[in-house]
């Protein structure tokens, strides 16, 4: 095969000696093992990627016994902790050569992403129907409850009396507020070229004056980022909400760390739609951790952690960046929760 041929395989593609030391790799490789061809060349891949110790054994017995072997959905732990999934080949080389083992490594974390997003936003989508044909219902009578209440309000003499039916007025407007919770943003979009970094920097004022306790809200933006063509008003309050839920969670934190990152990323694939560039926003907290039994449905309304929480903060979150045609996931374990806001910087139709 040409060497062009070879740097231009999607998958990526290891060439090993008999001692397994890689003599050749192609480009896929060193951006999934984010290596240079001039730092692996004669150095075992476990040296470089400290997850590959664990697939030496089976390399040694395909050069050994002369036969393929396939794992499927393998675990790779990179530099820095991060791991990939992967379907990994090995086959040995039976003719005379200096190559002995070829490694064939097809990176699947962005394909088991695109359909776990797809299955997510199917579940979500249908519950939100769901949640807002319940909202309605229940919305209906308020107004002629409420009506009610004031109309005999005014009727009512005793001062006693007009407590009991302030109480059911005001508790019909608490209910209506809920109301137009679940059911989520209901104003028209404005679209307009906005800096996301000023929204960013709104919310980060906003949470620092509603926390009781001393946080460092640590920034990372990446300068270069374009306008982009949003409702800063909407995307705000996606971004307040899920700041404002890491801020809940380190109450009983020693050193509250909150950071927000900013980066683009090139040719990413949201529900079968492939984009040339989008918007990445990590929002990462040293907090407890996102609960296990509220992972699967941590964006569905009236789901929380938290005894006074609503629940519906993230889902309306979820809700406003669906709108912009992108995606919210999360990574959580104790001490470490990451929530990535993910937006086409195409203009998106919402």
């Amino acid at each position: 095969m040409s060497t062009t041929a070879f740097d231009n395989l999607t998958t990526a593609v290891l060439l090993l000696d008999h001692s397994l030391n890689v003599i050749q790799l192609n480009q896929s490789a060193e951006s999934l093992f984010d290596l240079s061809e001039k730092r692996a060349i004669n150095k075992k891949l476990s040296s470089l990627v400290p997850g590959w110790r664990h697939f030496e054994p089976l390399l040694a017995d395909a050069l050994r016994k002369g036969q393929m072997y396939t794992q499927r959905q393998a675990q790779i732990e990179l530099i820095g902790g991060e791991s990939l999934t992967v379907d990994l080949t090995v086959s040995s080389i039976s003719e005379p050569s200096e190559a002995a083992v070829i490694v064939e490594v097809t990176a699947l974390d962005r394909y088991l992403r695109i359909d776990r997003d797809n299955l997510h936003r199917e579940h979500q989508e249908g519950t939100q129907q769901m949640v807002r044909g319940l909202a309605h219902e229940i919305k209906n009578p308020l107004g002629g409850i409420r009506g009610s209440a004031q109309l005999l309000h005014q009727e009512l003499q005793s001062p006693e009396l007009k407590e009991y039916t302030s109480i059911i007025i005001e508790e019909t407007d608490r209910l209506k507020t809920l109301v137009d919770r679940l059911l989520g943003p209901n104003k028209p979009s404005e679209l307009r070229p906005s800096n996301i970094h000023e929204i960013l920097e709104r919310a980060r004022k906003l949470i620092e004056l509603e926390s009781d306790f001393s946080i460092a809200l640590n920034r990372d933006y990446d300068p270069s980022i374009p306008d982009i063509w949003i409702d800063p008003d909407l995307l705000f309050q996606a971004l307040l909400n899920i700041l404002r839920n890491a801020m809940q969670s380190l109450g009983k934190t020693s050193n509250p760390t909150i950071k927000v990152v900013t980066r683009t990323e090139r040719q990413f694939t949201i529900a079968t739609v492939r984009h040339r560039n989008v918007l990445k926003i990590d929002i990462i907290d040293n907090g407890p951790g996102v609960p296990v039994e509220l992972r699967d449905n941590l964006f569905l309304p009236m789901i929380t952690g938290r005894p006074d929480g609503t629940g519906l903060g993230l889902s309306v979150s979820h809700a406003i960046v669906h709108r912009h045609g992108g995606i919210i996931e999360f990574n959580s374990e104790p001490g470490r929760t990451q929530f990535t806001i993910i937006i086409p910087l195409e203009v998106a139709n919402i």
